[in-house]
């Protein structure tokens, strides 16, 4: 009588496992809703799709600047993404659109029905149409499960890295340490080109017209274009582009509205006039709490402090420090740090800020009326040694303020006196300074009978590129023409 219990012999081990991770392959397989396809999903079901974008959702909110705080505009893009998510195969998930306040033009979505859209990019936007084929191309992320496929993929790779080592009880480790590659991370383009698909069919069903979705991705493409030539990285425009998380081309989306094989509405809807009522005064660039940028002057009415860099410097606000670069190479950061009470300002920044590198030409200064100290080093980096000043600035009691001007060896000697005005623009705002600083907003403007878009563009509130943006934000092309009665966006002060 053979015994009741036997050790496995390794081959019948190794069938046993292979049997177990084939029943494990397919109880997390299911079908999208959008596609129709069978996917692995690595067991994420919507239920917890649900529960993941409920968790990454207020992370979202924080790290993109809050929601825009404008309600009407808000009520505005959910009821047209309700629309079209309406139209799709989950139209009783209850999907959530949320404006955020930034500048950066980008649009996703996360699992659960949370999807995301810029203040930057509805600036670009023409009319309706162009926006709904953005949140139509996100709800097809959605409906095609994307985030669960992808999760899949991942659970997938951690398996065949794993082995059977599953089957001891790691796969709950597993999925869990790849469940959080499935937020904000670039999508294949087979499935950019199925959410195109579905943002189509979207469109169609809900009586827009489809080709604002192609029309888009060239308003976007000139954007990021535009934005490589004002850095002075003519040949990065994919550094500038939402292209980058969203890989498609006009090409791509073409052949997507022909494979749709929609009924198109005789007369489909674009409604640019209503559209642009609802961005009229819209935020422009920087919302104030997080500083201003105006030509090139920094203004923080919050903080209350201003600064201007040198001509051909540009800005930017990020978070962290606000930076400025010229097109040869020399860099401006500035950001603050907390003030020691034990230190002098040229203490802290031999001992403190300059404590890893030797500090010469050590001096205290006043820059209008507020203690300071710089200093001198240089350092060698991968692109060849670069001359460093640091600059310490005592705001008050609590903060210093920090510049540090970063500029080849060549180039130090013609540059120091510019960089020395830029410490010294660095001031206190008064509070009814700090009050009168306004944002740049976005306006409707009327084109009058014999005004050109170069007389309009010079209106506008920059040094450079006045007529490039001004054609780019109304998708004029590159040789902008005007007509009588026209409405276009301007900037404004």
């Amino acid at each position: 009588m053979p015994p009741m219990f036997a050790f496995c012999s390794p081959r019948r081990s190794l069938a046993i496992a292979c049997q177990a991770l084939i029943l494990l392959v397919l109880a997390a397989c299911s079908t999208a809703p959008g596609t129709g396809r069978t996917i692995f999903t690595g067991g994420l079901d919507e239920e917890g799709e649900k529960a993941l974008g409920l968790q990454e959702h207020p992370k979202i909110i924080k790290e993109f600047g809050g929601e825009y705080d404008n309600p009407a505009l808000a009520k505005y893009i959910s009821s047209l993404g309700t629309l079209l998510a309406s139209t799709s195969e989950l139209p009783d998930l209850t999907f959530t659109f949320t404006v955020l306040d930034t500048p950066i033009v980008n649009a996703f979505a996360l699992p659960g029905g949370y999807v995301y859209i810029t203040r930057g990019l509805l600036a670009l936007a023409e009319d309706e149409a162009e926006v709904a084929g953005v949140l139509a191309h996100e709800i097809g992320h959605v409906t095609a499960r994307h985030s669960a496929e992808r999760h899949g993929q991942n659970m997938a790779a951690s398996i065949a890295t794993l082995g059977l080592g599953i089957l001891g009880g790691d796969l709950g480790a597993s999925a869990g340490n790849s469940i959080g590659a499935v937020v904000l991370k670039s999508y294949s383009r087979d499935q950019e080109f199925e959410a195109d698909m579905l943002g189509v069919r979207y469109l169609s069903r809900a009586g827009y017209d489809t080709r604002g979705m192609a029309e888009f991705l060239q308003q976007l493409q000139a954007h990021a274009r535009l934005e490589a030539e004002i850095a002075g990285q003519p040949g990065a425009a994919d550094q500038f582009s939402i292209m980058q998380t969203h890989p498609r081309t006009t090409d791509r989306i073409e052949r997507a509205i022909e494979e749709a094989q929609v009924v198109k509405a005789s007369n489909p809807m674009t409604e640019r006039a209503p559209y642009l009522k609802q961005i009229d005064g819209m935020l422009y660039g920087d919302n104030p709490e997080e500083g201003v940028i105006n030509r090139r002057r920094f203004s923080h009415p919050g903080l209350r402090f201003t600064f201007e860099v040198p001509e051909g410097f540009r800005l930017i606000n990020t978070p962290q420090q606000v930076v400025a670069k010229n097109t040869e190479g020399a860099v401006i950061l500035f950001d603050r740090d907390k003030r020691p009470a034990n230190l002098s300002m040229s203490q802290y920044v031999k001992q403190k800020w300059g404590n890893d590198v030797t500090i010469a030409n050590l001096e205290e200064i006043d820059v209008n009326g507020l203690p300071a100290a710089t200093g001198t080093t240089q350092i060698n980096t991968r692109n060849g040694a670069r001359d460093l000043r640091l600059v310490a600035i005592g705001y008050d009691k609590k903060t210093i303020y920090r510049f540090l001007f970063m500029t080849k060896p060549e180039q130090t000697a013609d540059l120091a006196p510019s960089l020395r005005d830029t410490t010294h623009s660095f001031r206190k705002l008064s509070k009814k300074e700090a009050a009168a600083i306004k944002p740049l907003r976005l306006r409707l403007h009327t084109v009058k009978p014999g005004e050109t878009a170069s007389e309009i563009a010079q209106r506008m509130p920059f040094d450079t590129f006045q007529l490039e943006r001004l054609a780019v934000l109304n998708a004029l092309g590159p040789d902008p023409q005007l007509k009588a009665g026209q409405t276009i966006k301007v900037v404004t002060e």
